[in-house]
């Protein structure tokens, strides 16, 4: 991390008062990001390393963040230190490569058994498909569950907004149509997911209830809540993936 230290010092050194301003005032926003993040991660990532990351995507944000264009520098700041954290997982290679690939296995039953039999696959027939045990399958949920959220975010581009909010990078006409019907597809698919499904993520993303407070809500144990919580994001995959497989052109 010392590569991160000095990249820090760096744009301190070159931003001048505004940025040691902006730097100063909103440096709790970086530890609060973290910590959400991190309690979606394993035990191995340090909270330190995402802090680091994070104060680098902040100082970033300080350096080019320009008032006045319809959005406020914590929501802009936000995105760009959580993609800055993002972004240093993603080089650390903390998710083994059987991971990613059962990840992507998982998403193909589902969308097979989506196809054959025009409703939304129960665990039963997605382990079938795998070829797995019922109970392997829920093994195979909760080793996924953490890279989860890298993968939505390279499908949403959720770090990528920020340089919308900033001059003379709007969208053109086609990526707008483009954005509107992605936000549709995503609606549609969000809607036609199981209610349990559809009750964890709105109580995990929008509420930010972690796994043990919706757990007590549902009456489930903290890993089941965890296994659902990553079934319906992988279902989420297979539905949306003609945009995955778009964007990775």
């Amino acid at each position: 991390m010392s590569r991160l230290r000095s990249r820090i010092g760096g744009y301190a050194n070159a931003g001048g008062d505004k940025v040691a301003r902006l730097v100063a005032e909103h440096a709790d926003l970086v530890r609060r990001i973290a910590h959400h993040l991190a309690a979606r991660l394993p035990p191995s990532v340090q909270i330190e390393d995402l802090i680091q990351s994070g104060m680098v995507g902040l100082i970033e944000a300080a350096r080019q963040f320009q008032a006045g264009q319809g959005a406020s520098f914590a929501t802009y700041a936000g995105i760009r230190i959580r993609g800055a954290m993002i972004d240093e997982l993603r080089r650390s290679d903390w998710t083994p490569r059987s991971v990613h690939r059962n990840s992507r296995r998982i998403a193909e039953a589902i969308q097979q058994v989506e196809a054959r039999e025009g409703r939304a696959a129960t665990e039963r027939e997605i382990a079938e498909t795998l070829g797995v045990s019922l109970d392997d399958y829920r093994g195979m949920l909760q080793d996924t569950a953490s890279c989860q959220i890298l993968e939505l975010d390279e499908l949403f581009g959720e770090d990528a907004e920020a340089d919308r909010l900033l001059p003379g990078n709007s969208e053109t006409p086609l990526e707008q149509i483009e954005s509107e019907q992605f936000a549709d597809t995503l609606a549609r698919a969000l809607g036609e997911l199981p209610e349990r499904e559809r009750l964890v993520l709105a109580l995990y993303y929008d509420e930010e209830l972690n796994l043990r407070e919706i757990g007590a809500i549902l009456d489930v144990t903290e890993s089941r809540v965890s296994q659902i919580r990553t079934q319906a994001l992988h279902r989420l995959r297979a539905r949306l993936r003609d945009w995955v497989q778009r964007d990775s052109v």
